[in-house]
């Protein structure tokens, strides 16, 4: 059986560094995805590093109300303030689903500083899809 070896801690010198770094991002992709219980708003740079994010559920949103317009115009102002703090001026936008929160999350984002160079739906559309069920006999 072999020896565990104590590793040593990087606490001791009292130093805690922080786990989000100050990167300065001066274009980015917002992804949005609207289901119908909940939106979803994502801020990446142009290599899809994700800088911040936020969704109605995390913004206090329980329940039913997770799928209101509002609730997505909540989950995009808070998922943008922090990249607008790192320095985000243009932006491309990507929406991705059939909720409610859709429209009401864009016209947030264009509420705010960030100037949009392009905006994309990207909700995935089935090619004559999967096979249906069996006829039901009664």
């Amino acid at each position: 059986m072999s020896k565990l070896i104590s590793r040593i801690s990087s606490r001791r010198t009292g130093r805690i560094r922080l786990r989000k770094n100050t990167r300065r991002i001066p274009q980015g992709i917002i992804h949005i995805q609207a289901s119908l219980q909940n939106t979803i708003v994502t801020v990446t740079d142009i290599q899809g590093r994700v800088v911040s994010w936020a969704s109605a559920g995390s913004a206090g949103f329980k329940g039913t109300t997770r799928r209101t317009p509002f609730a997505a115009q909540t989950a995009a102002i808070n998922a943008i303030r922090t990249a607008v703090n790192q320095g985000m001026r243009k932006a491309d936008v990507l929406i991705r689903g059939p909720g409610l929160g859709r429209d009401a999350a864009l016209r947030a984002i264009r509420r705010s500083s960030i100037r949009l160079e392009l905006i994309l739906d990207i909700t995935p559309i089935p090619h004559n899809g999967c096979r249906p069920p069996k006829k039901r006999r009664v």
